[in-house]
């Protein structure tokens, strides 16, 4: 989630605010905990909430920077409809609803004729697929009667890359890992978001959900690599629009699109490895 990877120094060289960050990361995360522990269900609502923000973020950020018109209405309304189709219908909402929202995008844009349509509709579907859609398996997480487990397996995971990028960049960060790209990342970064990530899936899958801890040292790897590829995804976007955050919501953060670029990529990852690495019937409940 974070660019810092790199030997910067005193955090005033960083360009963020650290200790508000910190202190927005650590609010952030209270309210995701006390969704999963009390009723999972909200744990929904708390995914709904931020994918309507950062829709109405990245579409914002588009129309600023690029001129470009995402067809945010459908966006935003077949979002909702992922994630809580999720819920009753699993993948196959989830599919229904992305579906009838690509065709109503592509039928929305079009009183507008055909000067930038393309351009307009990729940028909707792009928005679409990378926000609601990634977002909906972390809706599927929590489904399962383990669903706390892996949600936080998944959400560990994470947080341990950018620790661990953080440390490792500021400390002995010396070779960018991508300079056209992400000036501030570097290649010891990436070690120590490899070896926090693998540490945190190998922890989590073995304790949370009873699986074997290699699988989930390996669960670890790729969703750091996952993560990081995030990270350079949205750089990339930033860059291309010429803006240094999708939005302001959050000090010392951004927008909190730029806090969810790593983890909307990630969640579609760790369903997908979690599904394979530690199947729903294997659970055996909490120790």
């Amino acid at each position: 989630m974070s660019d810092v990877t790199t030997a910067a120094g005193p955090p005033s060289r960083l360009g963020r605010d650290l200790r508000a960050a910190i202190l927005v990361g650590v609010g952030l995360g209270v309210v995701i905990l006390a969704s999963l522990f009390f009723i999972r269900e909200l744990f929904i609502a708390v995914v709904a909430v931020s994918v309507a923000v950062a829709t109405s973020e990245l579409a914002g950020a588009l129309r600023r920077g690029g001129g470009i018109q995402v067809a945010l209405v459908p966006a935003l309304v077949g979002g909702q409809a992922m994630l809580w189709l999720a819920l009753p219908f699993g993948t196959t909402g989830v599919l229904a609803a992305a579906a009838v929202t690509v065709l109503v995008c592509l039928l929305w844009r079009m009183p507008g004729g055909p000067d930038g349509y393309l351009r307009d509709i990729s940028a909707s579907l792009f928005t679409v697929v990378y926000v609601p859609f990634f977002a909906a398996f972390a809706g599927m997480l929590v489904i399962p009667q383990d669903g706390t487990g892996r949600v936080l397996s998944w959400m560990l995971c994470v947080v341990a890359s950018d620790v661990g990028g953080y440390t490792a960049g500021v400390l002995a960060g010396r070779h960018p890992m991508a300079p056209t790209i992400s000036p501030k990342k570097s290649w010891e970064g990436f070690g120590g978001s490899l070896l926090g990530g693998m540490i945190a899936g190998g922890l989590c899958v073995a304790q949370l959900l009873h699986g074997h801890w290699w699988l989930g040292a390996l669960f670890g790897a790729l969703v750091v690599v996952v993560a990081t590829s995030g990270d350079l995804i949205e750089s990339l976007v930033k860059r291309d629009l010429g803006i240094k955050d999708m939005g302001t919501l959050l000090p010392g953060h951004g927008g909190l699109m730029d806090r969810m670029d790593s983890l909307l990529p990630t969640a579609m990852v760790s369903w997908l490895l979690l599904s394979v690495f530690v199947p729903v019937g294997q659970w055996r409940g909490w120790r």
